[in-house]
């Protein structure tokens, strides 16, 4: 090799390291804290007995708090002021076992709204450090650190009025909207079982809501079969890092990569929509291309005349409730 020509690929070699070492630099220090809330549309309510109505749904996903988190806890605070009509919160909330009082008070008078939640992974177990080509060449294996408050938590939201939705189905009215509930635990650590849930709804709905932390096929699937006009998941982070022009490069579980966040469909009649989460492990702190977000969902009645066919496209990126009730089956 000339002189000339190792010049080069030397200068070459510092360039990747330095590009690198920024693009790392933004990852962790910039974008894993630059917050954004999301909006979508998804015409999802059955035309004829929502009659025009609509329904907001303030999605939150993987908070993955923990002591000390105060951008997050106040993003999160926030979120109050857009007084949505019902709060859906789809898992991993805790990542530490101090961490019940910082995720209630950032969710603050947010629970003091209509609420559904279902648990993931990172509130049944803390995190532990994870060789990271497993997300690339081994995504079923599995580090559970250890046990976490999640009953703690549980025992406050249900005392705020929020409804829990694991492997239970509920009725409520909000908004004037009658809406059927089912959800299951998180599939990722195989804790789900569907069969308890099974079955399409024993009375017309204007909306049926499938709850899921972790957006796997064989549960997405059940749902859909059973005609739940959306479901709602989180768990992929978006990716995490994702590439421009590519997207996300893993999801750690089942679903597509196209379905890594966002709305997306199940068939003709099901929507799904993932969230990107607000979080992230202690020990993967860092995201590209993909902030974190909380999402703001607008769901309106379908096209008169797609009521038995494919919902129509939602577009992406208040009222208090005006009835409440809740029972489980």
């Amino acid at each position: 090799m000339s002189a000339t020509l190792g010049r080069r690929v030397l200068r070459a070699a510092a360039g990747l390291t330095a590009t690198g070492a920024l693009g790392l630099g933004y990852a962790v220090g910039v974008e894993r804290q630059w917050f954004a809330l999301r909006r979508a549309r998804l015409e999802v309510l059955d035309p004829v007995t929502a009659a025009g109505r609509t329904l907001r749904v303030l999605h939150v996903s993987d908070l993955h708090l923990r002591p000390g988190q105060r951008l997050e806890r106040r993003f999160v605070e926030g979120l109050a002021a857009l007084e949505p009509d019902l709060v859906v919160n789809t898992g991993d909330n805790l990542s530490h076992r101090r961490a019940v009082p910082e995720v209630l008070r950032a969710l603050g008078t947010l629970l003091e709204r209509p609420g559904l939640f279902v648990w993931g992974s990172n509130d049944y177990h803390g995190p532990r450090p994870k060789n990271p080509t497993h997300y690339l060449f081994r995504p079923q294996h599995r580090v559970l650190g250890p046990e976490l408050p999640w009953r703690d938590l549980r025992a406050a939201f249900i005392e705020r009025g929020w409804l829990d939705a694991t492997h239970t189905r509920h009725t409520l009215t909000v908004a004037g909207v009658r809406v059927a509930v089912g959800g299951v635990d998180d599939p990722h650590i195989g804790r789900d079982d569907y069969d308890r849930i099974a079955g399409p709804a024993d009375e017309p709905y204007d909306l049926r809501l499938g709850l899921t932390h972790s957006p796997e096929p064989r549960v997405l699937d059940r749902f859909a079969a059973d005609g739940y006009d959306l479901v709602l998941a989180g768990h992929t982070h978006g990716g995490q890092l994702r590439l421009p022009g590519y997207g996300a490069i893993v999801t750690n579980c089942g679903v597509d990569r196209s379905r890594a966040r966002g709305a997306s469909r199940l068939g003709a009649r099901t929507r799904l929509h993932v969230s990107a989460g607000l979080g992230t492990s202690p020990y993967a702190p860092a995201r590209f291309a993909c902030r974190p977000e909380a999402t703001l969902v607008e769901l309106a009645p379908r096209a008169a005349d797609a009521a038995r066919t494919a919902p129509t496209n939602g577009g992406s990126e208040g009222r208090p409730p005006s009835a409440r009730s809740g029972a489980s089956g």
